[in-house]
């Protein structure tokens, strides 16, 4: 039986509640040694002598659920891992705003730290979510992912 993929897009930007609630859900775990968290937040980069006010985020949703279950799932077979969350928004997030949060869970600290990065990085190489930057003058461009 297959398992169910789980949708990880929000609507527009992630908040800092919505962070919150998902981290204090874990407090009662006791096998739970240490957590780590990676928040994307996006910048006002300045490219070309414009700055960047938002970020629009679109993907194939069917195909990004599956590819970030498939990083999900290896990197539990990779580390030593009592949970893992990952949400990405889809829509306008705005300059300072959070797009991806990223909540791994381990009996260790060393565990939790190299999991994290290796997830962060599989996300950015593996997973179909595209932004489009939106400058303040109202013109775009499409990101480059770095």
């Amino acid at each position: 039986m297959q398992a169910k993929i789980k949708n990880v897009f929000i609507q527009g930007a992630i908040s800092p509640e919505f962070i919150a609630n998902s981290i204090a859900k874990h407090q009662s775990k006791t096998q739970i040694g240490a957590h780590d968290i990676f928040l994307g937040q996006v910048r006002a980069d300045e490219i070309d002598g414009k700055t960047i006010s938002a970020i629009e985020y679109t993907a194939y949703e069917e195909m990004a659920n599956q590819k970030f279950h498939e990083v999900r799932e290896a990197t539990f077979e990779k580390f030593d891992l009592t949970c893992m969350h990952i949400y990405h928004s889809l829509g306008k997030v705005a300059v300072g705003e959070i797009c991806l949060f990223v909540f791994v869970s381990s009996p260790h600290r060393k565990e939790v730290f190299e999991a994290l990065h290796h997830v962060v990085e599989e996300i950015k190489k593996e997973v179909p979510v595209f932004g489009k930057e939106l400058f303040e003058d109202d013109s775009f461009q499409w990101k480059v992912n770095t």
